[in-house]
């Protein structure tokens, strides 16, 4: 809370081109936020050439909450013009911007806003998580991506689909297509700080096509290419030597996977050598075993620990990232 007691108040916007499909559960999700420290005071939908039930399926909810606004671009502008009419329509100082086919955890908001209580703070990013099964390569790839994206947010962050930033600028120049990337620039040329919530989950969806794939990543890297020539700001994704620092973790981690595979197959031989044995040899037909004692516990105390030390890793890293 801000030094008066009082809850940061805040405005969100919402994103949205022909996403009939999510947009109702994104503003229900919205609507359902466990809130403590913060409170929406608005929710700013931005329709932009919207040609499906986008705009429909937001009216209806506008009648369900009166916090719910429409704004209606007859034609598809860009991202960067859709934000810019969130910002004129915004009367909060601290912003929180979504993408339309993503959803936010229940307490994802509370995570991002209330980071905004230390005054130092100038922008925050959620944590993006994949919600499709990695069936197959191109949604492989993009959990992996995501996973080593996290990573490197942990060292320095690179925030995106899911926001929030103090309203230090009344609109992004038009010809700026990666709208995140160059309010983090803004926000830390007025000497603010960009901070990652590691525990503020937004689920997202990736391509299900290669080509998709390198479609998307083509585009987000000429758009960043153009960030750092032209208003000079490189995102962390872009500095090579930090990427592969994240990597070659993630491929140690693999070759460990790898070696504790092969130990797990090596003993599972063993054992099943050991069972023909007992069966073939000595007749032995295990009806009263020998116990492994070790597998002995409180299943339920068990489960509770590892629950909390799963939750405390985001925890942490939230808490180092403040200290630093």
């Amino acid at each position: 809370m801000d030094h008066n007691g009082e809850k940061i108040r805040c405005s969100v916007g919402i994103i949205a081109h022909n996403d009939e499909k999510n947009i109702g559960s994104l503003l229900q999700a919205m609507l359902d936020q466990h809130l403590h420290e913060v409170e929406i005071t608005e929710i700013i939908v931005v329709a932009s050439g919207c040609t499906d039930q986008t705009i429909p399926i937001v009216q209806q909810y506008q009648e369900k909450d009166p916090r719910i606004k429409l704004l209606v671009q007859p034609r598809r502008e860009g991202k960067t013009s859709a934000i810019n009419l969130f910002l004129q329509e915004a009367r909060e100082d601290i912003c929180v911007q979504e993408s339309a086919d993503t959803l936010p955890h229940e307490d994802a908001v509370e995570h991002l806003v209330r980071m905004f209580a230390d005054p130092t703070v100038g922008m925050t990013g959620a944590h993006k998580l994949p919600v499709d099964t990695p069936d197959h390569l191109a949604q492989l790839f993009t959990h992996l991506r995501l996973r080593l994206e996290h990573q490197l947010c942990l060292d320095i962050p690179r925030l995106g689909e899911m926001i929030a930033y103090r309203k230090v600028f009344d609109h992004i120049p038009p010809d700026v297509a990666m709208d995140e990337a160059f309010v983090e620039a803004l926000v830390i040329k007025r000497g603010l700080q960009v901070r990652y919530a590691p525990d503020a989950i937004v689920y997202n969806t990736g391509p299900t096509t290669v080509r998709d794939f390198i479609k998307q990543r083509r585009r987000n890297h000429a758009g960043h290419l153009y960030l750092k020539h032209k208003y000079g700001y490189a995102v962390s994704s872009i500095q090579n030597p930090r990427v592969v620092k994240v990597a070659l973790k993630e491929v140690w981690g693999a070759i460990r996977l790898l070696g504790v595979l092969g130990a797990l197959a090596l003993l599972e031989g063993w054992a099943r050598l050991l069972g023909w044995y007992d069966f073939a040899i000595k007749k032995e037909r295990h009806m009263v075993w020998d116990m492994a004692y070790t597998q002995k516990a409180d299943v339920r105390q068990q489960r509770e620990e590892m629950q909390a030390h799963v939750e405390a890793q985001p925890v942490a890293a939230a808490r180092l990232m403040e200290h630093e």
